[in-house]
């Protein structure tokens, strides 16, 4: 695969947010390769509570990581 993160460096928490959701996307796209298996599976835990909420903490972690790299926007 070809080189795409190249820094956590943000320049806002926003930003900061959207690249926590963006490693989080690539994370499942290096665990399953198979863009057709993800859409079949899409359907199981999009309505899976338990599903979310675990996809909203993996972004979560990868969001600590972010701001860390950033010193916290301070």
């Amino acid at each position: 695969m070809a080189d795409w993160l190249t820094s956590l460096k943000t320049d806002t928490p926003q930003e900061g947010f959207e690249l926590a959701i963006t490693l989080s996307r690539k994370g499942v796209g290096y665990t399953q390769t198979s863009p057709d298996v993800r859409e079949k599976l899409r359907a199981d835990y999009a309505e899976s509570a338990d599903s979310l909420t675990m996809a909203s903490q993996v972004i979560a972690i990868h969001y600590q990581t972010v701001a860390a790299a950033n010193n916290y926007w301070k």
